[in-house]
């Protein structure tokens, strides 16, 4: 189980601070999520704070582009230290000319599933990435609640895996706390994306280890 605390939820002003916190408590990834005010209605930050996190940080960044025009953004943010690119269904025939340029970057390849939108869109694409990314809240804010619904979409991501002898994590992001991970889990989910149930407890290591054992044995009942 790979837990990714999100950088959405960190004191702003101390980002740098805030990397370095995760790299100690021992989270695989640090989930970046960048918004730019036309995909959602929120903009985030850009390449420059991946750059500034990288010295921090010392394994995964899992970069989450909830944007329009993605593609002026791969390079940038490759260049800047990202690990994984993930960008979304929703952007219909720009999505496999997007999924081929983050590969020929070098970087793993994700795919995210927005609440409203069938799994079945994601489909086709499923032997051509490396990370199905299922959105369990509206994007473009954190902090808002997990949206049940979602679970059933999760259930067949883990179906279709599967069925197809593919090897591609199912990540999920939003509401995600211990409560939700397990339910998570139990449906087939392996990485997860917490932001604020993390963020918020003093003593982070504790936090992260508590919800990766949670999450590990609720996906261990499945076996």
């Amino acid at each position: 189980m790979v837990i990714a605390p999100s950088l959405l939820a960190a004191d702003f002003s101390r980002f740098g601070h805030d990397a370095a916190r995760v790299d100690r408590a021992g989270a695989e990834w640090l989930h970046l999520d960048v918004m730019d005010g036309h995909f959602v209605p929120n903009i985030s930050f850009g390449p420059a704070v991946v750059r500034a996190v990288r010295p921090h940080f010392s394994r995964v960044l899992d970069v989450h582009l909830m944007c329009s025009r993605p593609e002026i953004l791969l390079e940038p943010f490759v260049k800047a230290g990202a690990d994984r690119i993930t960008v979304h269904v929703e952007l219909g025939a720009q999505v496999t000319p997007l999924l081929w340029k983050i590969r020929s970057l070098g970087k793993k390849v994700g795919l995210a599933v927005n609440p409203p939108t069938n799994i079945a869109e994601a489909k086709p694409y499923l032997s051509q990435i490396d990370l199905l990314l299922v959105m369990t809240v509206n994007p473009g804010f954190g902090g808002q609640p997990f949206i049940e619904e979602c679970v059933p979409k999760i259930l067949q991501a883990a179906a279709w895996r599967k069925e197809l002898g593919l090897s591609f994590r199912i990540e999920v992001d939003g509401g995600i706390n211990n409560e939700t991970a397990v339910e998570c889990a139990r449906a087939g989910a392996d990485t997860f994306v917490a932001g604020t149930a993390l963020f918020k407890h003093r003593n982070l290591r504790a936090a992260v280890d508590k919800m990766r054992a949670l999450a590990a044995k609720a996906g261990s009942d499945l076996l």
